[in-house]
């Protein structure tokens, strides 16, 4: 069986777990002779069988309920649920109301394991990322192949991936091409192509080509690895509200007892009333105060939210920062590899001389392919991309800062200059046209290189930093949702503003160094209220730290981005982050929807319980049925889209 399939029988187990299936027919069992006891003595059991049998079914069922319940009483834990469980098991039997106690118990432990079930099935998405991670791996050592444990493998290891094998580790293509579906880990449908040089992680599938790869990180170390970490720990820290809850019910449950106690006490001391009745409407007090689908109202929902958000490519860190996402009134957001690609772009190509000089790309392509900058780069790419032929050159000198010369074997003025222009100044006369022209690209945000021979300036080229395709659409998603969005960035002002207004932010704050954000945010929180900061997570750490919740972009393969922030984007995509508010608003509404019916129920019961016009059923199925309720509301956020 596939793993996918191992994965997806878990999540229908419910109906295959025999302690459900026996809970249910105990519930059916129950239901059958609590009706006859509805309809009157004479339908009843006869009590010498009636006790030893619902003892026996009780026991059966709800054990580890009682043992628990008398272990805190043997404490004094009046904090206890299961204390006041046992509490009203033993009361019910007192009464002789064998079939209520057997009702108490069967149902209680039905919504228990409804509750167990419920929690699971939240974790869900993160249990898939602990099933699907391969237990060995193919290696090549020494010209052989061996199978060994993840354990045993080392970095610098070759691992052997086969198509449809699931990659073992995180590694670099050393042979081979192939794609590989990366959704366990950024959450994006598509399979990424990849070749030689390329980065694989542990988790993903090769779909298609046959691929060796140098491992790059042991198995503890390896991306899957820190993401199952990460958010496995973030289920353990509480969501503010679930601190809240569970603080209230360690003083609401003895309260409970306090209250029952004292409805016996006063109306049989007091006014000469008679022990059972009052003491029945007690112990229906403490079964429907039972603070059950209160308890489970958050952490549920917080499970659910947080194994959607990972399904998604967002790394979640704990339910407060979902709760906090969901509060935000701001988002400040860096410039570059967060609105941007972060990676510079050829958008004008501009000849100069009589005649224009077009051929002037090949001789710029031919100089820049000696150098590793990203300027570079992005000039040789552009002439790949248009077919262009890159021009030999030799006698190539780096000028570092400035640019670089180097004379062509092909153009007939064979020494050229290339670089920014008061480094072309320093070589060449420049016409006051191309200076123009450079102040013009200037405010227009992009950066000039320009290339120019003894003869004169050939041509500008200009480039800029390529804005995400989904930065402008998200930008207005956040301000729909009512949330501002500030651009914080170290570039010039040009830049800045320039990428502001192609994606439609109005409040833009350049030439800013790390702590310079960091001062900003705090000006921020104080004129907007719960700000998030959305940066690459290295030089923007400080300003992450510091505003209501910190998002990393593009963390996946990166141990710092991974850690920086209490929420991680692994796929880079910037609409996760309204998607991550809108979550955050569903979750905070549905943790609100789940307590106010958890505690209206609770308080309707308990009035009909002092008024007398309760019973030890009604109170119970209420309680199951509001624990259902509280499940099912909170389950729904695993389907949020």
């Amino acid at each position: 069986m596939s793993e996918l399939v191992k994965i997806e029988s878990k999540k229908l187990g419910l109906w295959q777990d025999r302690k459900f299936l026996w809970l249910i027919a105990s519930v059916a069992l129950v239901a059958v002779f609590e009706f006859l006891s509805l309809m009157g003595e004479d339908y009843k059991l006869n009590r010498v069988i009636a006790l030893p049998f619902f003892a026996a079914l009780i026991l059966a069922v709800g054990w580890q309920t009682l043992w628990k319940g008398l272990k805190a009483l043997a404490k004094l834990n009046f904090r206890s649920i299961n204390l006041l469980m046992t509490i009203a098991v033993i009361g019910a039997f007192y009464l002789g109301e064998y079939e209520e106690a057997a009702v108490v118990i069967v149902l209680f432990s039905l919504g228990e394991r409804l509750e167990s079930f419920g929690i699971q099935s939240s974790k869900s998405a993160l249990q898939a990322l602990v099933d699907r991670t391969p237990k060995t791996a193919l290696i090549r050592r020494e010209k052989a192949e061996q199978d060994l444990t993840l354990e045993e493998i080392k970095v610098g290891d070759i691992l052997i991936i086969k198509p449809s094998d699931m990659i073992a580790l995180d590694a670099e293509v050393t042979i081979g091409a192939s794609s590989v579906d990366e959704s366990t880990i950024t959450g994006e449908p598509l399979p990424k192509d990849k070749h030689i040089g390329d980065k694989i992680f542990a988790g993903t599938l090769n779909m298609q080509g046959y691929l060796e790869a140098k491992v790059l990180k042991t198995a503890k170390d390896t991306t899957l690895a820190k993401i199952i970490e990460t958010t496995f720990a973030a289920t353990k820290t509480k969501a503010e509200t679930q601190k809240f809850i569970e603080t209230f019910a360690s003083y609401y449950t003895p309260s409970i007892i306090v209250i029952a106690a004292l409805l016996v006490i006063i109306p049989t001391l007091f006014f000469g009333a008679a022990f059972n009745p009052w003491f029945e409407q007690a112990i229906t007090i403490l079964v429907i105060a039972c603070p059950c689908a209160l308890v489970i109202s958050t952490p549920i929902s917080i499970y659910a939210a947080i194994g959607n958000a990972s399904a998604k490519g967002a790394l979640v860190k704990g339910g407060k920062y979902i709760e906090a996402i969901g509060r935000i009134k701001a988002v400040a957001m860096d410039k570059t590899r967060t609105l941007t690609y972060g990676k510079p772009k050829v958008t004008d190509v501009i000849p100069f001389g009589e005649p224009p000089r077009e051929p002037f790309r090949g001789c710029a392509a031919g100089i820049e392919s000696f150098w590793e900058h990203p300027l570079a780069n992005a000039i040789v790419a552009a002439a790949h991309a248009e077919n262009i032929d890159l021009h030999q050159v030799k006698n190539f000198q780096a000028v570092m800062g400035k640019g670089a010369k180097a004379d062509c074997v092909v153009c007939y003025d064979k020494h050229h200059c290339i670089g920014k222009l008061p480094f072309i100044t320093e070589e060449h006369d420049v016409q006051d046209e191309i200076v123009r022209k450079v102040e013009e690209l200037q405010k227009q945000g992009k950066t000039s290189i320009v290339i120019s021979s003894h003869d004169g300036v050939e041509g500008v080229i200009a480039l800029t930093d390529e804005i995400k395709t989904e930065s402008r659409a998200t930008v207005a998603e956040l301000r729909k949702l009512g949330v501002e969005t500030i651009m914080l960035t170290g570039d010039n002002h040009a830049p800045a503003q320039s990428v502001a207004k192609e994606v439609g932010i109005t409040e833009v704050r350049a030439e800013m160094l790390p702590e310079h954000k960091a001062d900003a945010i705090k000006e921020l929180l104080q004129k907007y209220g719960a700000t998030a900061m959305v940066g690459d997570g290295v030089n923007d750490a400080p300003a992450l730290a510091l505003s209501s919740v910190g998002i990393a972009m593009g963390a996946a393969g990166s141990d710092t981005g991974i850690k920086a922030a209490p929420i991680a984007i692994l796929n880079d995509r910037l609409e996760l982050i309204p998607y991550l508010v809108r979550l955050g608003r569903k979750t905070i509404s549905t943790i609100k929807i789940n307590t106010t019916l958890a505690v209206a129920t609770k308080l309707v019961f308990i009035i009909l319980a002092i008024l007398g016009v309760s019973s030890l059923a009604m109170a119970i199925f209420a309680d199951v049925g509001i624990t259902v309720l509280v499940i099912l509301n909170s389950l729904r956020l695993l389907r949020f889209k």
